[in-house]
């Protein structure tokens, strides 16, 4: 549909409702469940340069409105993505974006040397979420000065547009919203998950396995729509918005925010399809919003 038609870092998107990494595998694993060619988009699980098992099990607990996951990342590492995964989805007309991780910045700047290389992605999107293994296990996307040098060395070696993922556990989002744009970053993201911890009273254990996990879902919807507002106030560059979508409403409020576009991930869950279906809702909620295109509706939020 022309009114859902978006175009950001110079990608042509049929629509802003894209499939959010980590909760939709390598996209190719919902070929029967969902319609991947009306997607706006699929950002695959994230990538590293060596594959990784991930954490123990239970890696998922159902929270009262959300979910809190600790995977650990599990993934088959880059040269395997590209060699069995990207091409099964070169079959599917999609913008596809290859998320990256690592534990320090030369594992980042090593996988997009990977991906360069690999044709059928649109842009890369740096998860900046990992402990920077190297100087202490701060975070990048905690720490201002880690994040600018991150962000400056894999967008140097970049040959496609560079999105950061950014971390919602900040004092303030705005300081870190400005130094990915001024270290090249073509995009920013948010949110990623918030760290939270579940306790089961009976085993006086953890629910996850791993102890501490992220939270995500509608639970997290309002931070999430606050935190992209202002990092939309801060940058001029496009914001995609991420946190408990699961409404062609929700997708709105996110736009209004200042979203350009937006990922949908917890709500996959129970609704393979959330990304079509959301699209869909959005594109018949235009009319009575008074707009022909979605795209009219970024950063239209009324401050009172």
């Amino acid at each position: 549909m022309s009114s859902l038609a978006s175009m950001v870092c110079g990608i042509a998107f049929r629509n802003p409702v894209l499939a959010a990494s980590g909760t939709f595998g390598y996209g190719i694993e919902f070929e029967a469940l969902a319609d991947l060619n009306a997607m706006g988009g699929i950002v695959v699980k994230g990538l590293s340069r060596e594959p990784i098992a991930g954490n123990p099990a239970p890696r998922l607990w159902e929270a009262r409105a959300g979910m809190m996951n600790s995977v650990g990342l599990q993934n088959v590492g880059v040269r395997a993505f590209v060699a069995e995964k990207l091409p099964q989805l070169a079959r599917f007309g999609v913008p596809v974006i290859a998320n990256v991780f690592g534990y320090a910045a030369e594992d980042y700047v090593e996988v997009v040397r990977v991906l360069n290389d690999a044709p059928g992605l649109a842009a890369y999107e740096l998860n900046v979420s990992c402990p920077n293994t190297k100087h202490g296990g701060i975070a990048f996307g905690v720490d201002e000065a880690a994040l600018g040098a991150l962000v400056a060395e894999v967008k140097a070696a970049a040959a496609r547009p560079v999105i950061v993922k950014l971390s919602p556990n900040v004092a303030a989002i705005e300081p870190f919203a400005r130094v990915a744009e001024q270290s090249g970053a073509d995009a920013i993201s948010l949110i990623n998950t918030f760290i939270g911890l579940a306790i089961d009273v009976r085993t006086r254990g953890p629910r996850i396995g791993a102890g501490y996990g992220g939270l995500s879902g509608p639970a997290i919807k309002p931070i999430a729509l606050r935190m992209v507002h202002q990092a939309a106030g801060a940058v001029k560059i496009p914001v995609i918005g991420i946190g408990g979508i699961h409404t062609g409403e929700d997708a709105a409020e996110f736009l209004l925010a200042g979203a350009s576009l937006v990922e949908v991930g917890t709500a996959t869950f129970w609704d393979p399809n959330a990304p079509v279906r959301i699209a869909a809702e959005l594109g018949a909620l235009l009319p009575e919003l008074g707009v022909e295109k979605a795209s009219e509706l970024t950063g239209g939020y009324r401050r009172p």
